[in-house]
């Protein structure tokens, strides 16, 4: 196995369209040594869909940036609430979060949430009307789970949008400066909202969070570094979730069209929505605690390990064809919320979000077109996650 002379996914065509790399880089090996930025350094991008769920179940595979980083030379500046949540922790600190995050997306939870997300849809569609022009991301992919899951937390509503912005900041791919800024403004702005509501006795979901906080055990600064994750993650996904279905669909007229005729299939279609184009390009950073294989491939201790769901999701091994999207296809096996103990536990409400989001622009705007060319739409400069930065739509 020979490693690419360049890192392949900062290439500036990975962006628009990942696939033709990952394709490649799977034909080559499943898993394989790739550069990473200058120095020398390496990492192990694992593309194979078997290989991937077998690296997102091995306990060898550490997700404890702060053992990887210790000691090395760094000029990356992140706020703590960034850079140590449950999503960069091993059992049992990862496990004190998860229970408590994971009460907050239980099946029945989402239940109850549908008719709140339903009216929120409903108000952010309200003044469309056919024959008008709209970007599907900040009309409703942006705003839609932004509201959700501040409503969920208890984020007052004139946080919203500043939140939200820096969110976006967070995955620029380009500049490390802005997204070492937009993780101290996100922390520093979470922990004054915290600080003040344990200060101020209440019964809202804000102080119910700090409640089950205190319960599970997390401190000050872990209670700020969840409800950080919480809001990053319980947003960011989901509106790439929801514009690239909403693209995959439109490329595939066949499939939008019996969508279109029958609603009640859109919740059965996600899976093979995620799976087609993954919301989450590249999972978040692991490294190996020990000599280990995968794929048949060697990886000494102490390298970085990239999982890439969107390659994974991509491997013919695993699902014929991958590159048409068959609402016909089981497609649950798709790796596009994780797999294994870090698997995401919002999974329940982004799917509600956006099969809302979804049979609302069906059954009102069924005749919907882009308003673009296809090639001429603008991605997100992020390998982390994939989507669009707009999605123009001619409401019909």
């Amino acid at each position: 196995m020979t490693a690419p002379r360049q890192d392949p996914l900062r290439d500036p065509r990975f962006f628009a369209d990942p696939y033709p790399a990952y394709d490649r880089l799977r034909r080559e090996c499943p898993v394989q040594r790739i550069p990473t930025g200058s120095g020398g350094h390496h990492a192990y991008l694992v593309t194979g869909h078997a290989e991937a769920r077998q690296a997102f179940t091995d306990p060898r595979l550490s997700k404890d940036t702060a053992r990887f980083f210790a000691g090395r030379p760094s000029d990356r500046d992140l706020h703590p609430a960034v850079s140590r949540t449950m999503l960069s922790s091993d059992p049992p600190v990862h496990t004190r979060h998860r229970r408590v995050a994971t009460p907050l997306f239980t099946t029945g939870r989402v239940r109850g949430l549908r008719p709140f997300i339903t009216r929120i849809v409903d108000g952010l569609t309200s003044a469309w009307r056919p024959g008008t022009e709209i970007d599907l991301v900040a009309d409703l992919a942006v705003p839609l789970p932004v509201t959700v899951v501040s409503e969920l937390l208890g984020v007052p509503d004139a946080d919203r949008a500043r939140l939200a912005e820096w969110s976006h900041d967070l995955f620029d791919a380009t500049d490390t400066a802005r997204v070492d800024a937009a993780s101290h403004r996100i922390g520093d702005h979470l922990t004054a909202l915290l600080d003040r509501a344990r200060a101020t006795p209440g019964a809202g979901p804000l102080h119910s969070f700090l409640r089950d906080c205190d319960e599970g055990g997390l401190d000050r600064e872990e209670a700020v570094s969840l409800a950080a994750l919480l809001l990053v993650a319980g947003h960011e996904t989901t509106t790439h979730f929801i514009g690239n279905a909403v693209l995959a669909l439109l490329r595939h007229p066949e499939a939008f069209d019996r969508l279109r005729r029958d609603p009640d299939l859109v919740p059965g279609a996600l899976d093979e929505l995620l799976r087609h184009d993954s919301p989450v390009g590249v999972a978040t950073f692991r490294h190996n605690t020990q000599d280990l294989s995968i794929g048949g491939t060697a990886i000494p201790a102490g390298h970085p390990v990239l999982i890439v769901p969107g390659a994974a999701n991509r491997d013919p091994a695993a699902f014929p064809a991958p590159g048409r999207l068959d609402l016909d296809r089981d497609a649950g096996a798709h790796l596009s919320f994780g797999h294994g103990i870090h698997r995401c536990p919002g999974a329940p409400l982004a799917r509600a979000e956006a099969e809302t989001a979804l049979r609302t622009l069906l059954t009102r705007f069924p005749g919907t077109r882009l308003a673009v060319p296809p090639e001429s739409l603008t991605w997100r400069r992020t390998r982390l996650t994939r989507g669009l930065a707009a999605l123009p739509l001619v409401l019909a």
